[in-house]
């Protein structure tokens, strides 16, 4: 599997924000990562890649310590990455800089209110677009607190992107920064912070919330990472390999963090054969390779506390529970809606396009699966993806599953987050 796309674009922040060198190899080499190694370069970092290339080769941060951003000369362009753009703002917050956010089409529709409020408390000034709804968007200007104020944020809703720029914010504060997590995400910058040195605890209060206090001014020191796979990317070779009638797939280097193994505890759940082998630690964080065979899935009711920790994977879930048998709910999933694209009418449009049952709710999906009939296809036409790399390949997958194969009206997106999906796709299914 390519490196893990959350603990790619952290390795970079801090290793930026880090003194002396940090090496990481593992990479994922796709182009939201390559927006927020570009970002980093315009503030002053030196980063370069060394070696082979397709994850093979290995990236040299020199970074220019906490309080040491410089003022980029141009706009920041974040292509298609919405983590990207929070935590990079979340790190220009507390330093005396200005900094210009733009993205693409999809980014700059993608709702930024979340974390200009926290951000707001720390002493940055944001002057954001006005997107639909009343929600603010790219592109943002943000002019860094002089002397930031450490806040104590109780997070409004489980977001470990949100999380994330509080606590990089903090870096740069003096005195204790606070993040109050009554649902836990996953947990990337915390380890990493620890990783590098930053003064970091925590705990859980009496309601059962997390409770993370950074001690600001910190700081940090280079390191050698790891980088695992990513569960996400996996994510859809598991799929596939349940639905596919004889498959037997081992999948390598698959980051097993509990922050982000929701989907496969829920396809267990439904009969999903999946199989931890050479459990290791990479990094810092639990891996195994993940031996995947063909099952008969059946549907059940997805708990909405597992949300966070498999909200990257519920499109393809969704291909999972529409060959399933019986019926699969999923509720609590408003987060999908404020994706790359609105996930739940995306994905409802598209599985209805290829032939699946789903009735779409306000805050996820009901889907009645076809007890293992394949699905007819896109025979009607090509499936809109909206520009969303994760529907591409969710629908990908449905196509491999299907009666007629599914043709999605554009792959491009896959680049972002997976630039040899379909190479490997094709050779796993035994078309290469």
């Amino acid at each position: 599997m390519p490196g893990d796309k959350s603990i790619s674009h952290r390795s970079l922040m801090l290793g930026a924000l880090a003194l002396g060198e940090t090496r990481v190899s593992g990479l994922l080499e796709g182009e939201d990562v390559l927006s927020t190694a570009a970002a980093m370069r315009a503030m002053g970092a030196t980063i370069e890649r060394l070696g082979a290339g397709d994850g093979g080769g290995e990236w040299r941060v020199h970074g220019v310590g906490v309080g040491g951003l410089l003022q980029p000369a141009a706009a920041l362009d974040m292509g298609n990455s919405g983590t990207s753009t929070r935590l990079l703002m979340g790190l220009v917050a507390s330093h005396p800089i200005t900094a210009t956010f733009i993205g693409d089409a999809s980014l700059s529709g993608r709702p930024m209110g979340r974390v200009i409020e926290p951000l707001g408390r720390i002493g940055a000034e944001i002057t954001a677009s006005p997107g639909a709804n009343g929600t603010q968007t790219l592109p943002l200007m943000l002019r860094g607190a002089d002397l930031p104020v450490p806040i104590s944020y109780r997070l409004p809703v489980a977001s470990a992107q949100v999380k994330s720029a509080v606590l990089l914010a903090g870096l740069n504060t003096r005195g204790i920064t606070e993040v109050i997590e009554p649902v836990p995400t996953r947990d990337h910058s915390e380890r990493m912070l620890r990783g590098f040195g930053a003064d970091l605890s925590v705990e859980i209060d009496g309601q059962g919330a997390r409770v993370i206090r950074l001690t600001g001014e910190a700081e940090l020191r280079g390191q050698q990472i790891v980088v695992p796979g990513d569960p996400s990317s996996a994510a859809f070779f598991i799929v596939a390999a349940l639905l596919v009638p004889g498959s037997d797939l081992v999948i390598e280097n698959v980051g097993l963090n509990p922050t982000r193994a929701g989907l496969i505890e829920v396809l267990r759940a439904m009969g999903g054969s999946i199989e931890e082998v050479n459990p290791r630690e990479v990094g810092g964080e639990p891996v195994a390779d993940l031996r995947v065979r063909h099952s008969a899935l059946r549907g059940v009711e997805v708990d909405p506390a597992l949300a966070p920790a498999m909200i990257d994977e519920f499109p393809v879930l969704f291909v999972a529970a529409a060959l399933a048998q019986g019926t699969t709910v999923t509720r609590g999933l408003e987060e999908l809606r404020v994706k790359e694209s609105d996930r739940i009418a995306v994905m409802r449009a598209a599985l209805d396009s290829a032939g699946a049952r789903v009735n779409e709710t306000e805050d996820g999906l009901t889907i009645e699966g076809t007890g293992g009939e394949p699905l007819r296809g896109s025979a009607n036409g090509r499936i809109k993806t909206h520009l969303d790399h994760r529907i591409a390949m969710s629908m990908a997958v449905a196509g491999l599953a299907s009666r007629d194969g599914v043709e999605v009206d554009d792959t491009r997106p896959i680049a972002t987050s997976f630039p040899s999906f379909e190479d490997l796709l094709a050779t796993a299914s035994g078309a290469a």
